[in-house]
C-alpha cells in the first residue's frame, strides 16, 4: 500500500540519488580520455586565434552577405549549441576565430569551404609522382568516359583497402596545387587566354593575382580537351596549396589530388554542362549531379567493416533518387568523393544502392569524423578563405578575474552557511550537505557536457552557478519555513514534514520554473558568453529539482523520525514549537470554556 500524501520512504530515494552520482562518476572515469576535469573557456585556459581572409574567384571585395552568411556557418561548426565559448567575429573582409585550447590546426580547418560533390572517376588514379597514362576517351565536351576494366578494388560506402587505391581520411590542410606556369606544349592554353584582361577600369579592390592564380588552375585542370587535361595532370605538384580549393567548377572535368597527396585523379564533371542539361536530363552515366546542398545530415559513426570511423551521409528525397539512379548506371566503376576539390575517398560501386544513404570511409579518427561530418552538416560556406598563422593567447587577465570571482564566491557562500547554522540549526547542516552534494553533481555533468557537446566552463558560466547558488538555497528556505509553519499550528516536527512538504513543493516547482523559462529565453536571444551563463543558470536550477527531491526531503523526513534530531532545540524548531504549544494551550482552553458553558 502506498504512503500517505506526504510521507515517502527516505532510503528510496537516497539510493536513486546515489546510483546517479555513481553512474556519472563511471561515465566520467570510464569513458574518454581519463581526464576528470571540466573544458576551460577561453578566458581560463587561453586559446587560439586564426584569421580568415576571403578569397574570390575573380579577386573582387567579397559581398557583406556572403561575409556574413560565412561567418554565421563558422560560428554553428565551431559552437554547435553555443557553449563551447568559442567565437567568431567579422574584421572588415577578415574572419577573426578564438577557440579555447591549442588546436591551432583544428582553427584552421574550421575555415574549410566544405564543398561537396560525387565524381566519376575518369581512368585510373596515378601516384603523384607519375606520368599519368594517356586517357584518348575524354570526351571534348567534358562529359566522363568509362573507366579502365582495372578500377581500385574498394567498393563504395566501404573502408579503402590497406593498399592500391588511395585511402581517404580528412585534414584540415588541403593540397593539390598545380604549377602557375602554363605548358610549353602547344595545346596549353595560353597565360594570355587564361588570365582575365585588366582594364583602367577595374575596381581597385580585385586583386589579380588571386584572380590570376584561379583562372589559370581552371584553364589547365578544368579543360574539355583532353589533351590539355593530360598536360595538367603531368604538371599537377600535390604537395602545394591549391588555389581551387573550394572554387572548382561543377560543370566541368577536373584534374586534383587525393587529401593525402599521394595520388592524381582524373575526373568527370558533377553536372552535365548548362548547353547540354536538357539533352542529358537522364544522364547519370557521366554525371552524379550530387553535391553537398543534397545531404540532409551527416553522422560519424564506427567502421562496421574494420577499425577506425566513418562518416554517414543521408540524403535528402531528391539526393537519393539520384545516387539510386546514378549507381545504378555505373556498377564496378569508381566514383571520387570529393571536398573542396580534394578527393576523400574513390570507391568501386559493386552494386546498386538505394535507400538515401551512403558513407565516407577511411582511416579517420573519432575527433576527424566528428569535424567532417560537423561540417558536411552544416553545409558549404559561400566563399573559400585562407588562414593565417595561430596565435596562442594567454589566460592571465581570465586567471585573475576567476581567483577574485571564486574568492568572492566563497565569502558569499561562507556567510550563506554561517546563517544556516544560526537560524536552522539541523536543518541549516542539511542545507550545506544538500549543497555540496550539489556541486558534487554539477560538476560531473560538467565534464560529461565537455566531452558530448563542448561545454567550456568560463567566467560567464562560473557567474551562472554563483547566481543558482541562491536558487537552490531559496529552494530549502521555503521547504523550511513551511515546516515552520506547521509546527506553529501544533503539529509535532514528524507529523509536520509530510504536511509542509506538499504544500511547498507546489511553489519550489514554480520558482524553479519561473527560473528556468528567464535562463530558456536568455540562452535563445543572447550570444557569446551570456549564452554560457544562461545555459549554466538553467542547468543548475533543473538539477536543483533532483537534490531536493532525493536528497533535502528525505534526509529532513530521517531527522524528524530520530528522537535527537527531533529534539526542538537542536533542529532550530524550538521557537516554533513553543508557538505550537501556547497555540494548543488556548485552543484547549477554548474548547473547555466552551464546553462549560
Amino acid at each position: 500500500m502506498a504512503p500517505p500524501a506526504g510521507q515517502i520512504r527516505p532510503a528510496k530515494y537516497l539510493a536513486s540519488f546515489v546510483l546517479i552520482v555513481v553512474a556519472l562518476y563511471a561515465l566520467v572515469f570510464l569513458t574518454g580520455n581519463g581526464s576528470a576535469k571540466p573544458k576551460l573557456g577561453i578566458d581560463l585556459q587561453g586559446g587560439t586565434l586564426v584569421t580568415l581572409t576571403a578569397r574570390q574567384e575573380d579577386g573582387a571585395q567579397p559581398s557583406e552577405e556572403a561575409l556574413n552568411r560565412a561567418r554565421d556557418l563558422i560560428e554553428v561548426r565551431v559552437n554547435g549549441l553555443g557553449v563551447s565559448g568559442a567565437e567568431v567575429v567579422r574584421d572588415g573582409n577578415n574572419l577573426v576565430i578564438t577557440v579555447p585550447g591549442a588546436d591551432s590546426e583544428g582553427a584552421k580547418g574550421l575555415g574549410q569551404t566544405a564543398r561537396l560533390a560525387f565524381r566519376k572517376v575518369i581512368g585510373q588514379p596515378v601516384p603523384a609522382g607519375a606520368v599519368p597514362q594517356t586517357q584518348t576517351s575524354t570526351p571534348p565536351s567534358g562529359s566522363a568516359s568509362t573507366p579502365p576494366s582495372t578500377p581500385p578494388s574498394q567498393s563504395a560506402g566501404s573502408p579503402p583497402p590497406s593498399s592500391g587505391a588511395p585511402q581517404g581520411r580528412p585534414a584540415p590542410n588541403l593540397a593539390a596545387q598545380p604549377s602557375s606556369t602554363p605548358p610549353s606544349n602547344s595545346t596549353a592554353p595560353s597565360s594570355n587566354a587564361s588570365t582575365p584582361p585588366s582594364t583602367p577600369s577595374a575596381p581597385s579592390n580585385v586583386d589579380p593575382k588571386v584572380a590570376k592564380e584561379i583562372q589559370d588552375a581552371k584553364a589547365l585542370r578544368q579543360a574539355t580537351d583532353p589533351q590539355i587535361l593530360q598536360q595538367a595532370a603531368l604538371m599537377l605538384d600535390c604537395s602545394q596549396p591549391d588555389p581551387l580549393r573550394g572554387n572548382d567548377d561543377l560543370d566541368k572535368p577536373l584534374v586534383t589530388c587525393d587529401e593525402k597527396g599521394e595520388f592524381k585523379y582524373t575526373l568527370a564533371p558533377v553536372n552535365p554542362p548548362k548547353e547540354d542539361t536538357e539533352t542529358k536530363a537522364d544522364d547519370y552515366t557521366n554525371y552524379s549531379r550530387l553535391t553537398g546542398e543534397d545531404i540532409s545530415n551527416a553522422a560519424a559513426n564506427n567502421n562496421p567493416n574494420g577499425t577506425g570511423y566513418v562518416v554517414n551521409l543521408d540524403f535528402k528525397s531528391e539526393g537519393g533518387t539520384k545516387w539510386g539512379a546514378f549507381t545504378s548506371a555505373n556498377v564496378q566503376q569508381a566514383v571520387a568523393v570529393v571536398l573542396d576539390g580534394e578527393v576523400m575517398s574513390a570507391p568501386t560501386i559493386q552494386s546498386a544502392i538505394s535507400g538515401g544513404s551512403t558513407e565516407i570511409s577511411g582511416k579517420f579518427t573519432l575527433k576527424e569524423a566528428q569535424n567532417l561530418a560537423n561540417t558536411l552538416k552544416y553545409g558549404a560556406l559561400p566563399l573559400s578563405f585562407d588562414s593565417s598563422e595561430a596565435q596562442t593567447i594567454s589566460p592571465t587577465l581570465g586567471l585573475q578575474s576567476l581567483k577574485a570571482g571564486l574568492i568572492a564566491g566563497g565569502i558569499g557562500l561562507a556567510l550563506v552557511f554561517v546563517y544556516c547554522l544560526f537560524y536552522y540549526r539541523l536543518l541549516g547542516i542539511l542545507t550545506i550537505l544538500s549543497l555540496v552534494l550539489s556541486a558534487v553533481v554539477i560538476y560531473a555533468v560538467l565534464v560529461l557536457l565537455g566531452r558530448v557537446i563542448g561545454f567550456t566552463l568560463d567566467l560567464a558560466g562560473i557567474a551562472g552557478f554563483i547566481v543558482a547558488i541562491g536558487i537552490t538555497a531559496d529552494s530549502f528556505i521555503v521547504f523550511f519555513e513551511r515546516l515552520k509553519d506547521e509546527v506553529r499550528e501544533g503539529r509535532t516536527f514528524r507529523s509536520a514534514v509530510p504536511r509542509a512538504w506538499v504544500r511547498s513543493r507546489r511553489t519550489i516547482l514554480s520558482a524553479d520554473a519561473v527560473s528556468f523559462i528567464a535562463a530558456a529565453v536568455l540562452y535563445i536571444i543572447a550570444v557569446g558568453q551570456v549564452k554560457g551563463f544562461a545555459f549554466t543558470l538553467g542547468m543548475s536550477t533543473v538539477l536543483d529539482l533532483v537534490v531536493v527531491f532525493l536528497v533535502t526531503h528525505p534526509l529532513v523526513a530521517i531527522a524528524s523520525k530520530s528522537k535527537l534530531l527531533s529534539n526542538s532545540s537542536l533542529s532550530g524548531l524550538g521557537g516554533a514549537a513553543r508557538e505550537g504549544a501556547s497555540h494548543r494551550a488556548t485552543s484547549t482552553g477554548k474548547t473547555t470554556a466552551v464546553k462549560e458553558a
